[in-house]
């Protein structure tokens, strides 16, 4: 049985729809609040995926997933790259994409480790923006997806636009598959306007990898539409199958099977 450790800290708030997505997904899910890993490490070589998901973890009031981000810096970021080197994964969903980001898990172009490649900033509505989007998977780097899959699912930030230091490290990112995840209207399109770009990221961007591809974040939650009924509109459109989020987390389980 794969196994799947989601850490939750205060301000979490996507737990456990994020073990739900996993249990339903043929994983097994254990939710750990940070504070118990920190006291024991080795717990990680117990799990082949780790999860850090959405919320407002300590209030991000230093900044969205800033006090975690030091946190793993200090204490578990020998760990964490471990579990990536064996094989596991690891994925960041809204604050937990701004936690790897911050912590240097993500974009990692010059290491796992290394910060101020990139971060996650404003929105340039400069409000909250809780809404649905449409997602294109641009890049077949990473196990958790497949390119040219389209996933429909919320976004709920205020800290959502990703921003690199440099022109030429967002050229990287693009030409090295590292952008994985791009906002597109509802029948496709490149560089949507707002709302459909949510937040102003340049290049439409919703979501990198690491260049491995087993390290993800991405903004929007795609562990808020699992069943076919937590669309909106699924009454007018028909009921599918199921939700388009929950084949990304099947596809992580398979990966590491």
């Amino acid at each position: 049985m794969v196994k799947t450790l989601i850490i939750r800290t205060a301000g979490t708030n996507c737990d456990r729809e994020t073990v739900h997505a996993f249990e339903r997904a043929g994983s097994e899910a254990d939710l750990v609040h940070l504070d118990r890993l920190i006291e024991r490490p080795a717990t990680l070589l117990d799990y082949r995926i780790l999860v850090f998901p959405g919320g407002f973890s300590y209030g991000d009031d230093l900044g969205a997933g800033t006090i975690v981000a030091s946190r793993l810096r200090t204490t578990l970021l020998p760990e964490i790259i471990a579990l990536v080197e064996r094989a596991g994964l690891v994925l960041g969903i809204c604050n937990g994409f701004q936690i790897l980001v911050k912590a240097g898990l993500l974009p990692a172009i010059s290491g796992h480790g290394e910060t101020g490649e990139s971060t996650l900033t404003a929105n340039d509505s400069n409000k909250f923006e809780d809404r649905w989007v449409t997602l294109e998977v641009v890049s077949d780097l990473s196990p958790f997806v497949r390119k040219g899959d389209v996933i429909r699912c919320p976004v709920a930030h205020a800290e959502g636009k990703f921003i690199t230091k440099d022109e030429a490290t967002l050229t990287h990112l693009e030409e090295s598959g590292q952008v994985v995840f791009r906002y597109v209207g509802k029948s496709g399109g490149q560089n949507p306007a707002y709302p459909l770009n949510p937040n102003g990221s340049p290049n439409a961007i919703a979501g990198i990898c690491d260049p491995t591809g087993r390290i993800l974040g991405l903004m929007p939650h795609p562990e808020r539409f699992i069943a076919p009924w937590h669309h909106p509109t699924w009454t007018r459109d028909g009921l599918a199958e199921e939700g388009d989020g929950l084949q990304m987390f099947r596809n992580a389980v398979e990966a590491v099977r």
